[in-house]
């Protein structure tokens, strides 16, 4: 690898395998690099950038805004570089380019770079933008890092004979291609150069050995596999080690054979999974906490919620608290204090299938406190 070039960590990974989480923690831990963040956004909210932001960023410019070729607006603050269209594979010449470019005029200024694709991206196409000759001359792909789902994997989620998740998958049967869930995770895996399954701490033995087996089977063995928890968060030591893999990934990219390549060798139409799933933003004022999170849960439990993120605003608590769920798993932690001037507010992203924005906010409006004026 040429030292010389800016290495960049690609992170990937289904909805809900820690992704944002693991990013957060190598900004907050990792000293002494100057860090840019690329995130890739799913839905209309930047719930993500927004969390990073959050981090003690190392970057020497502070807020500004660039413009693409076609004269919008990039936004970047503190490092973070937003693409809000939720697929860096269908946008990778008009909205990942510029950007890199953006980058790369500001090279001097930069020791690394991280880039979160959206939970519905494949890698791939990203990595593969890396051998276009401006990108090349001055940057590399450090690795793919692959975030698994260990509790959802361990349930049969996205393991390779769950007839359902077809189901849930599959809205419309006449669709030439509308790939599952285990082919997204199978073509995410296909690129990894390490895989980090998370949340192992909510894992029994047997569960853990079912999913190191399935990842097995869908990587090569040099692929090394990683089990972690919370902890990894707070160990600067293995987060450092994350961010020097040293792959170049992008020399290889193109010898990786996946779904998605098959399907559009064999003339299949360009039906993205993504297209196939829905988002929507509810936004609230202050809210009772334990009341949202019973709301929640009763929602997750009975629609077809796949993910849940965003924050809340809690009365009498100066942070703001950040709110997850997967499934029917629920996390919550706060993260920094509201700004003097910042609207204290809520604001939920769901990502599912069928959902009815005026229904979930009906379900939610409840749990808000009015205040007085």
């Amino acid at each position: 690898m040429n030292l010389t070039k800016i290495p960049a960590t690609v992170v990937t990974g289904f909805l809900g395998s820690g992704k944002t989480t693991l990013l957060a923690a190598m900004l907050r831990q990792v000293t002494g690099k100057r860090i840019a963040v690329i995130v890739n956004e799913f839905g209309e909210q930047d719930i993500d950038s927004s969390l990073l932001r959050g981090c003690a960023l190392r970057c020497d410019e502070g807020n500004e805004e660039g413009r693409d070729e076609a004269g919008a607006p990039v936004e970047v603050e503190n490092g973070i570089y937003e693409l809000a269209n939720g697929c860096i594979c269908c946008t990778v010449e008009e909205e990942f380019l510029p950007v890199m470019k953006q980058l790369m005029a500001r090279r001097d200024t930069i020791d690394h770079i991280l880039i979160e694709t959206s939970g519905l991206a494949l890698p791939k196409p990203l990595v593969q933008a890396f051998n276009w000759p401006e990108v090349r001359r001055h940057c590399t792909v450090d690795a793919i890092i692959t975030v698994v789902d260990g509790p959802a994997v361990a349930a049969g989620r996205y393991a390779h004979d769950v007839e359902r998740v077809e189901a849930q998958r599959r809205a419309d049967q006449s669709l030439d291609h509308d790939p599952s869930l285990r082919e997204l995770l199978d073509d995410q895996l296909s690129a990894a150069d390490l895989v980090l399954v998370s949340k192992t701490d909510l894992l029994e033995p047997a569960e853990r050995a079912r999913v190191e087996a399935l990842v097995a089977q869908r990587v090569p063995a040099s692929v090394k596999t990683l089990l972690i928890d919370q902890g990894l968060a707070e160990d600067r030591t293995q987060l450092e080690a994350l961010m020097g893999i040293g792959a170049a990934s992008e020399e290889g990219i193109d010898l990786i054979d996946n779904h998605h390549d098959r399907h559009h060798a064999e003339g299949a139409h360009h039906d993205h999974a993504h297209d196939h799933f829905d988002s929507c933003v509810i936004r609230l004022g202050e809210v009772d906490g334990e009341a949202l999170a019973a709301r929640l849960q009763q929602l997750l439990k009975h629609h077809e919620i796949y993910r849940v993120k965003g924050f809340a605003a809690i009365p009498g608590k100066p942070m703001r608290r950040v709110i997850q769920a997967v499934g029917e798993r629920q996390d919550g932690y706060f993260d920094r204090l509201w700004g003097q001037d910042e609207p204290r507010a809520t604001q939920l992203v769901f990502i599912g299938k069928g959902l009815d924005t005026a229904a979930l906010h009906a379900a939610l409006s409840d749990t808000e406190i009015a205040t007085s004026a």
